[in-house]
């Protein structure tokens, strides 16, 4: 195997993407407790996630731009009760700034210095993590992610856009993501090698060839120094 590129995974691969959104979420709500108090206690965390929910649902079109559909659920969570347009962009950066405080696997910063010194590296997200805020832009040479590119993993076009940004051939581009779906069989389809990785042991239940499978991401560097 030749690789000239590798793409990666942020949230779930970097770092664990649940107690983030926790976080964010109680953010959020201590921004609406101090400058839309009706808000907050009309719509406490757990009715502000199942509005967020009913959003996501009424508005598949926007399944690849997770900051739309956030807006969107801000909206109809202020407007309501007079709040416009600056309010939603004033609590929107409270769940953002928020969203970018992340906690990194303790393997990921050797790994990031590791596989960046050895090819570039392509940051590829569903999500909207943004890599200046959280400190860790300088180990890439590009980000996209699905908002921006239009469409998410695992449509084969975002993985091609990741390797025309690395100016690698798919056939030379190594993807690396936590998710079975959007992350391996889409960088395979896509005509990229992919690994797997596998933080918790999980079997491989997708019909196809097991794909190179690792605990974390030292371990895939330790791969990426012997080819």
């Amino acid at each position: 195997m030749r690789i000239d590129a590798i793409t990666l995974d942020l949230d779930d691969t970097l770092w664990p993407i649940g107690p983030v959104i926790e976080r964010a979420d109680h953010a959020l709500q201590e921004w609406l407790t101090l400058h839309a108090p009706e808000v907050a206690a009309a719509l406490p965390i757990d009715q502000m996630r199942a509005l967020r929910d009913r959003t996501f649902a009424m508005h598949p079109e926007l399944g690849h731009d997770f900051t739309a559909l956030r807006l969107l659920a801000l909206r109809a969570a202020l407007n309501p009760f007079g709040y416009g347009e600056a309010a939603v962009e004033a609590a929107y950066e409270a769940f953002f700034a928020a969203r970018n405080r992340v906690d990194l696997y303790p393997d990921s910063l050797d790994a990031l210095a590791r596989l960046s010194a050895r090819a570039p590296l392509v940051a590829l997200s569903n999500g909207n993590a943004c890599l200046q805020r959280i400190g860790l832009s300088h180990h890439f040479v590009a980000s996209i992610s699905a908002r921006q590119h239009g469409a998410a993993k695992p449509d084969p076009s975002i993985f091609l856009a990741a390797c025309q940004a690395a100016g690698s051939l798919p056939e030379r581009t190594l993807h690396v993501g936590d998710h079975a779906e959007q992350d391996v069989l889409g960088a395979m389809n896509a005509g990229l090698h992919a690994a797997w990785l596998n933080r918790h042991g999980h079997d491989w239940t997708h019909g196809e060839t097991a794909p190179r499978s690792f605990a974390c991401l030292r371990a895939l560097a330790d791969f990426v120094d012997a080819l």
